[in-house]
């Protein structure tokens, strides 16, 4: 009996995890699925209680940080006009006097180029260094 009050409540802490997401109630429903490990071997609620809180105490100070680390890492996702920085673009309209036109995946943009002066024609391929307002700023494009 023991040992399904244990797994009860890793199954809790586990849940309660989801609302939370800090790591710390799902090292502690690991420590609770020790506990419940060590009842179902018969070992006293004394020995219970040391093995919970050792493999909890383990968990939270030996894998959480790494878990934790995996977590963040990595490059967010890009969305909306940030997900057009970086792009191909093709020039619909000519971009001279800092305004012009480019279709970027299908869509018209207001354009001016990066470098002041710089013309492109109808028809060039440019590459999308920033999104300003509603302005693509672009540049000459070097590799296909």
């Amino acid at each position: 009996m023991p040992a399904l009050i244990w797994l009860a409540a890793a199954v809790g802490l586990a849940f309660a995890e989801t609302i939370g997401g800090d790591l710390i109630l799902l090292m502690l429903a690991g420590g609770a699925l020790g506990g419940s490990g060590a009842a179902a071997l018969g070992a006293p609620l004394w020995l219970q209680g040391i093995v919970f809180a050792a493999v909890s105490l383990m968990l939270i100070f030996v894998v959480r940080p790494f878990a934790k680390k995996r977590m963040l890492a990595g490059d967010p996702a890009h969305t909306n006009v940030d997900a057009l920085t970086g792009r191909e673009a093709e020039v619909t309209g000519e971009i001279q006097n800092s305004t012009g036109l480019v279709s970027i995946s299908g869509d018209e943009w207001t354009a001016k180029s990066l470098v002041p002066g710089e013309t492109f024609r109808v028809g060039e391929k440019v590459w999308v260094h920033e999104i300003e307002g509603a302005t693509a700023i672009v540049a000459k494009k070097y590799i296909d």
